[in-house]
């Protein structure tokens, strides 16, 4: 008789664990006061069902954000110094006055959370969230989740998806190699060798001390040397995508420089001021619109040329006139004017750097590989730069002031013979070069702060391209900064920045003594001359 009591007894008060949850405010009540086994079949209710806030609230009970009011049984999620009410998304800004508790999970209870997230996003509409779930439970996997994602293997249509389901589990299996038969970890170990993926050279460096099958053993280091030797080219290709953005900041820096050089011969030591002048008005732009990065940065484009050009011919007007044919005098007028525009950016800025915000479409990168990912700033500049340097190849070699400025640059006395007004064409052309170097600093603003000595790191660069390039050559100004671009790139990773830049510097000046006129030298008779 006393133990049918007990037994009665204890089915008595296991009955509230049995209890069928029907709806949020049941699940409420769970995770305030249940215990942890109910809690599991309330979440698992919770993800069965597909609720709204369901995401929201396991999200929040793994950072252990979620509260329940003593009184009412109902959860809330803290928010910084307010908590949210799930039911209503109600803010109460003093959660304190509520006397609120801290829901309590356990082991058992996170991993019911884990197969509940990764079923709601697996279970998601969009092929893009489905597969961003599948990459972020890659290496996260246990044997519950590597059930639900062979599950959805079976009844998924992307073959993408699929894909990296196979990758996934395959990494789960290289994991547990105790519990897997021998060919099917094979198996495993080439899919992994060639996936190329970062996660699978991990995982087989790990697995490779865990066994003692000569067959496995052999297929791990089979796989490692495939994935390292792609791992190779992908940086590689990087280093490439690297040098290049980077000769295309120095094509764009120098540019100007190559014409005003060319036609004018003047050594223009203000142009690092004619590219900050650029950085600048990108920064202005994006003061006057707020909020609308995008826009103030495609603005900017005009705006930069108009004021370094502005600038440009009001010097060239001003001081440059006075000094053709003396290079000495105006290196050091240019020195002087370098520094009157810093202090004056100085003055009207403040010393500090300025940042420019990069606009959503230039930010986050493009992935080509699992190894191999390129920003999209740099491939904008990339970009940006081949359409600068095209647009005034067309102005030069297609309009009537593009055919003064060549007749200029070849023979100047000639030109003037022919009624080519000389004064007019150097003011246009200094005008244009100090134009681009307005647009080359709105790029520079993509990937450096905005500052007052910007201009400075590029001056000195921008005359390396031009003299290795060949004295007003477009082409050569092109193929002189991507090279230089690509061979300090090359260099970096064994020698560091400053030695490559000094071996650079090194092979300029070896280069110029072979060839003094550069890589596309400059034909006429002023230039024979």
């Amino acid at each position: 008789m006393f133990t049918i009591i007990c037994l009665l007894c204890c089915a008595v008060f296991s009955l509230p664990s049995q209890a069928t949850i029907s709806g949020f405010a049941d699940v409420e009540s769970t995770l305030s006061k249940g215990k942890f086994k109910e809690k599991q079949r309330a979440i698992s209710w919770l993800v069965s069902q597909g609720h709204p806030d369901a995401r929201d609230l396991l999200a929040a009970l793994l950072e252990r954000k979620v509260v329940y009011d003593k009184k009412a049984l109902q959860l809330w999620i803290l928010e910084g110094k307010t908590a949210r009410r799930l039911a209503d998304s109600y803010i109460h800004a003093e959660p304190k006055s509520l006397k609120l508790r801290k829901v309590t999970i356990n082991n058992a209870v996170r991993r019911t959370i884990n197969e509940g997230i990764a079923r709601l996003e697996l279970s998601d509409t969009s092929p893009e969230k489905r597969l961003s779930a599948v990459k972020r439970l890659m290496t996260k996997i246990d044997a519950s989740t590597a059930h639900i994602l062979s599950e959805q293997k079976e009844n998924e249509t992307d073959n993408e998806i699929k894909e990296t389901i196979e990758l996934a589990l395959a990494i789960h299996a290289v994991n547990n190699l105790n519990k897997h038969p021998a060919d099917k970890l094979k198996a495993d170990i080439v899919l992994l060798g060639a996936s190329a993926l970062p996660q699978a050279q991990q995982v087989l460096k790990q697995a490779l001390p865990k066994t003692s099958n000569p067959e496995l053993i052999h297929a791990i280091n089979l796989s490692l040397d495939q994935l390292d030797q792609y791992e190779r080219l992908m940086r590689g290709v990087e280093t490439l995508y690297f040098g290049i953005s980077l000769g295309s900041v120095l094509v764009l820096a120098g540019i100007g420089l190559a014409i005003t050089f060319g036609v004018m011969g003047v050594i223009n030591m203000a142009h690092g001021e004619l590219v900050m002048l650029g950085a600048y008005s990108t920064y202005v732009m994006q003061q006057l619109l707020p909020g609308q990065a995008g826009l103030a940065l495609l603005l900017s484009i005009p705006v930069a040329f108009i004021v370094s050009g502005s600038v440009g011919m009001l010097i060239e007007r001003t001081v440059i006139r006075h000094l053709y044919g003396r290079p000495l005098e105006t290196l050091l007028a240019t020195f002087g004017l370098s520094l009157i525009l810093q202090q004056a950016v100085r003055s009207v800025f403040s010393p500090l750097n300025r940042s420019v915000s990069t606009p959503e479409f230039m930010s986050g990168m493009l992935e080509i590989s699992p190894m191999l990912s390129l920003t999209w700033n740099r491939l904008y500049i990339i970009a940006f730069c081949l359409i600068v340097f095209f647009s005034l190849l067309l102005v030069l070699k297609r309009t009537a002031l593009g055919l003064q400025v060549r007749a200029v640059s070849q023979n100047r006395a000639m030109a003037r013979a022919m009624g080519v007004r000389s004064e007019r064409v150097d003011i246009m052309t200094f005008g244009i070069g100090a134009g681009v170097a307005g647009i080359a600093g709105v790029a520079l603003s993509q990937l450096t702060n905005v500052g007052p000595n910007m201009g400075q790191a590029y001056i000195i660069d921008s005359f390396m391209v031009v003299v290795f390039g060949g004295v007003g050559n477009l082409w050569g100004t092109l193929v002189a900064g991507l090279s230089l671009g690509i061979f300090n790139k090359l260099l970096e990773p064994w020698a560091g920045a400053v030695l490559a830049k000094i071996l650079v510097l090194v092979f300029i000046i070896l280069f110029i003594q072979k060839r003094p006129k550069g890589l596309f030298p400059q034909r006429g008779r002023m230039a024979e001359g």
